[in-house]
């Protein structure tokens, strides 16, 4: 059997480079590195920074109590294969290290962390008119998906992924729907393809189908500009990011961004999306995003199928008022607004750590 399989990969590998399912076995899974792989819109800094003030004398992260056992903090990170921990508290780092030659300059894909990214994006298009409610039918948007009864879904069941739409979250099927969204070039066809699994609003099911219907749904609202652009304007500039950063986007010719994941940026930017929602959608006196959709956002709602845990785009690691964007291989934005304390991780891999369980301890103890 491996003798036969063997010759059909090196034969996808040679033959398809340009199809999905040959850049599935040459790239095998998502990877750190994946922002060089994919064609992108840079997303340019401000010429004025902001930036977080620095400790003298940091309250360092010293030891981790797992199931009654100490653990060195700065060794568990690194053998959990951490590249970056960031602990800001009232505005001043209290920590921060990089491992595996990362520095606080080197880029890091967010993954999934870009779907709460995208939720502020349309939380800002909602502002200003762009979108007229959460409660519109998508079709409203994408009206060529009339004709597959998508117009019983709308905006917040995208939200809150309750669409129903089937959508197999699976990185190892090379023929799923993830793996064509991942590593595809046309998105806006893959998306005229999906179809329902259960009817709108009657459970939640974790979904990056939905995250990139919203992106379609965005990028209609907005006419000639593109997501990038929108986000450099009304994110990335006013927040003062101190590097440019990029989104990957599906092709280079009129392509979409990758609204599931793929804003590659720094671990200190990376933070400052979690300020501002620290900070209930305010910048240093300027409103960003409303501050009901923040509140929306973070707060638990079980209803219409939706469970407490995931709002909007963003995880709710405890019911106690924290929360949290995360991506694949455990890079997370924490937030808890009790302590004032925003947490980065980024790493390679998720490791064998419980990032939400140390995350949520850290916020108690800090």
């Amino acid at each position: 059997m491996k003798r036969f399989f063997i010759p059909i990969i090196i034969f996808t590998i040679i033959l398809l480079p340009a199809c999905k399912v040959g850049r599935f076995f040459v790239y095998n899974y998502a990877d750190i590195k994946d922002y060089k792989k994919f064609q992108n819109r840079t997303l340019e800094a401000p010429d004025q920074s902001f930036q977080f003030a620095v400790a003298k004398k940091g309250r360092a992260v010293r030891n981790l109590n797992i199931n009654g056992k100490d653990y060195p903090f700065d060794q568990y990170a690194e053998d959990n294969k951490t590249v970056a921990f960031l602990v800001i508290q009232n505005d001043t780092i209290q920590y921060e290290k990089y491992w595996k030659n990362y520095t606080k300059s080197s880029i890091v894909p967010s993954f999934s962390m870009a779907k709460s990214i995208l939720s502020i994006l349309i939380g800002i298009a909602i502002d200003e008119g762009k979108i007229k409610s959460v409660k519109e039918p998508i079709t409203n948007y994408i009206p060529e998906l009339k004709s597959q009864g998508f117009e019983k879904v709308n905006i917040e069941h995208l939200l809150q992924m309750t669409s129903g739409i089937e959508f197999k979250e699976s990185y190892s099927n090379p023929f799923g729907e993830a793996a064509t969204f991942y590593y595809g070039r046309n998105l806006r066809k893959a998306i005229s393809k999906l179809e329902f699994e259960v009817e709108a609003g009657e459970r939640h099911y974790y979904s990056s189908g939905d995250s990139q219907i919203l992106g379609l749904i965005l990028e209609r609202a907005l006419g000639e500009q593109t997501l990038t652009n929108y986000l450099q304007e009304k994110i990335w500039q006013p927040l003062g990011m101190e590097y440019d950063a990029s989104w990957s986007i599906d092709r280079k010719k009129n392509g979409l961004e990758k609204t599931f994941c793929c804003v590659n940026a720094r671990a200190r930017d990376f933070a400052k999306i979690g300020r501002l929602y620290l900070n209930n959608g305010e910048w240093n006196g300027k409103q960003i995003v409303s501050k009901g959709w923040v509140e929306t956002s973070t707060q638990i709602d079980t209803t219409n199928g939706s469970e407490w845990y995931y709002q909007y785009q963003w995880w709710l690691p405890t019911k106690t008022g924290d929360f949290m964007a995360q991506g694949i291989l455990g890079q997370y934005i924490y937030v808890n607004p009790e302590k004032n304390l925003i947490i980065v991780r980024l790493g390679k891999k998720q490791g064998d750590a419980n990032w939400w369980q140390i995350l949520a301890s850290l916020g108690r103890v800090y």
